[in-house]
């Protein structure tokens, strides 16, 4: 006799706590947990590798706190549905909503069939405070500036809810036939690459939770001015833990408002809304992963340079911090936003590179990759975006570091070749005098590369562009 069951389907939820379709599941009288990996429907926009390896430990963490009950296929998940369907008596099928406009084309279709064939389908908000379709103007229009977006729509609108206890007594049921986390082959399988990426995260909810008690303890009180020194312990790093849904926003917006109310949770609370307004752009916008929001943008004469391109990728631009941050990247699955913002400028404006070159590389090599924020954040330094920053104003990598690495400790520790120079080379190494070269046991073009570009003429040649731009030139 089949089972009368009702299924929560994970999907950017990895946990049990605060998620409230697996809290509405667990009510029936036994629950079917399952994650279904779709590379069928992703498109463009199927997982990097640094997303697939968070992904197959975040599984086996859920896995674990689900006493090994957790079912995992892959595949189109209507057919993986619809097999489940014909093994389990299924009285319900409960996830919480995913934003990408792919998943939501998809997930409609799939309630809608649920629904003809008897079953109920019922979705939830479990990944932001607040639904993007909520927060708009009072004319009806969606807000294309962060300011008023966050003060006027969001703090204006219902308070975040409050965030749920994991379900009790939930009687959680498996089913025989799934593959399993490893057959899902989200691991590298040539080059162990990942192994340099394990010291520094411990994945999964328990994770999470450690994290956020690190972050509040270390961070939080220093955070506002704080978040911009690379060395310094000040960010969250929560970002892979709040893609893959393993805290949600609820908890932390609720966690760190109840700590108190001064300058660094408000800042805090506002990165949570730059968040959400990402979402929203995403939302109102479905092609902003590939197409300018401001549409001057598409005549930008931008230049292909394949040279240019690997060495930005690889650390190897002979640009210190833009370099570091490169390093940093494929050594943790992780960038400081400071240096974001820095390696992101250089690659746009520069080299001239297209910002969709940088866009595809963190989506391949960050643990954190997220469609709305990553798109988002290179419109933004691109100066093509929503509330972007203006392209004129070009971030010099040079000051960038002497004014948030001051003491040089953020460089030195991702470009050792180079870290007995002394601050004052430190982060413009071409312009040191050979002596000082020769003491620190440095050759320029064979210990550390020459810079791939003249920062003074790159920048006067970006400005060149854009100013063709605004006449109309091509």
């Amino acid at each position: 006799m089949k089972k009368k069951i009702s299924i929560h389907w994970f999907r950017q939820d990895l946990r049990l706590s605060d998620n409230p379709a697996l809290t509405k599941a667990a009510e029936h009288e036994a629950v079917l947990p399952i994650y279904i990996l779709d590379d069928e429907n992703a498109g463009d926009h199927v997982m990097g590798g640094a997303s697939r390896w968070w992904l197959h430990h975040s599984l086996e963490a859920l896995n674990l706190s689900l006493g090994g009950m957790l079912s995992v296929y892959q595949g189109n998940p209507q057919v993986v549905l619809d097999n489940i369907l014909t093994c389990f008596d299924v009285e319900a099928v409960y996830w919480n909503r995913c934003y990408e406009p792919w998943r939501m084309h998809r997930d409609a279709l799939i309630k809608v069939n649920l629904k003809t064939r008897g079953i109920e389908a019922h979705t939830f908000s479990g990944s932001l405070l607040w639904e993007p379709w909520t927060i708009k103007k009072d004319v009806g229009t969606p807000y294309k500036v962060f300011t008023p977006f966050y003060r006027k729509g969001c703090l204006n609108s219902v308070e975040p809810r409050s965030p749920l206890s994991a379900p009790e007594n939930a009687n959680y049921v498996g089913d025989l036939d799934h593959s399993g986390i490893g057959a899902l082959g989200l691991l590298p399988k040539k080059i162990p690459w990942d192994k340099k990426l394990e010291p520094h995260w411990d994945i999964g909810e328990e994770g999470a939770r450690k994290r956020f008690e690190a972050f509040a303890d270390e961070g939080l009180s220093f955070y506002k001015d704080g978040r911009n020194l690379p060395a310094k312990s000040y960010v969250s790093r929560l970002s892979p833990y709040l893609h893959f849904g393993e805290i949600s926003p609820n908890q932390l917006w609720h966690a760190v408002r109840s700590i108190g109310d001064d300058k660094h949770i408000e800042h805090f609370c506002s990165e949570l809304g730059w968040r959400e307004f990402s979402y929203s752009q995403l939302y109102h916008n479905p092609e902003l992963p590939r197409k300018n929001l401001q549409s001057k943008f598409d005549s930008f004469p931008w230049v292909e340079n394949a040279d240019h391109l690997h060495a930005w990728q690889t650390g190897k631009t002979g640009i210190p911090m833009v370099d570091a941050g490169m390093r940093e990247l494929w050594q943790t699955g992780y960038m400081h936003n400071r240096v974001r913002m820095i390696v992101g400028s250089f690659l746009v404006k520069n080299l001239l590179l297209h910002w969709n070159y940088g866009e595809r590389w963190f989506w391949e090599t960050l643990v954190d990759a997220d469609l709305a924020n990553n798109s988002a954040s290179w419109q933004w330094i691109s100066g093509c975006g929503a509330d972007a920053a203006p392209y004129f104003r070009i971030f010099n990598p040079v000051t960038q570091g002497q004014k948030f690495d001051p003491d040089g400790k953020y460089v030195r520790q991702y470009i050792p070749e180079i870290s007995s120079l002394p601050n004052k080379y430190l982060f413009n190494p071409w312009e040191a005098p050979e002596l000082v070269l020769r003491e620190s046991c440095i050759k320029m073009g064979s210990t550390y590369p020459y810079p791939v570009v003249d920062l003074k003429q790159s920048r006067e040649s970006a400005l060149q562009a854009f100013q063709s731009l605004k006449r109309g030139e091509t």
